[in-house]
């Protein structure tokens, strides 16, 4: 079953691609074998950082392949931690898609950065239809923020990550740093550490 949230594990110039590549999919009901190109169209900086790896040999390395990350996305739903340790190097269906995606200058993308990160993707289709999805902010950004819920389940999974805190245990500090700006909230954090 392929998991559905936001947030990416990876290199931050891959972000508004892959939002805008998991809205693509989404929307047309799209798997990763309907697909048989993608364009994303970056701006400069995308390329001079993400360019240079084109097959990645490490996991950090597949934090800067925009192919390696629309791959998890498309395959997995999801380019978070566990999706890179696990597929990014190993998927098979994560390099054939990595082989689909390559990034092309976009001089309206690039005019917009680094004030705005604009994501755009340009899918061709099996059966020969040429899609497009745009993404303004992607998840995360100011004007695209995190929802105390989704802010919530992040620091969970980040936490849960080999085995930094428990789930209970993150729900438990959550619910102390939401009452900070509550007077006397520090003195009761001190007291039960």
């Amino acid at each position: 079953m392929r998991r559905r949230r936001s947030g990416h594990a990876a290199c931050r110039h891959t972000h508004p691609a892959a939002d805008a590549l998991q809205s693509l999919m989404r929307r047309e009901g799209l798997g990763p074998d309907d697909i048989t190109g993608v364009v994303t169209h970056v701006h400069q900086g995308a390329i001079d950082v993400l360019g240079a790896v084109v097959t990645p040999q490490t996991v950090h390395q597949a934090k800067f392949s925009m192919g390696t990350v629309l791959g998890l996305i498309a395959v997995h739903g999801v380019a978070d931690l566990d999706a890179f340790e696990h597929h990014a190097l190993a998927d098979t269906r994560v390099a054939r898609f990595r082989a689909k995606v390559r990034m092309e200058l976009d001089a309206e993308v690039d005019a917009l950065y680094p004030k705005q990160w604009v994501g755009k993707v340009s899918v061709t289709t099996v059966d020969g239809r040429k899609l497009n999805a745009r993404v303004d902010a992607p998840k995360g950004d100011p004007g695209n923020t995190l929802s105390k819920q989704e802010l919530e389940a992040k620091a969970v999974r980040l936490a849960e990550f080999r085995d930094g805190a428990t789930a209970d245990e993150m729900r438990r500090c959550i619910a102390r740093v939401w009452k900070l700006d509550q007077p006397g909230s520090t003195a009761e954090i001190f007291a039960e550490s």
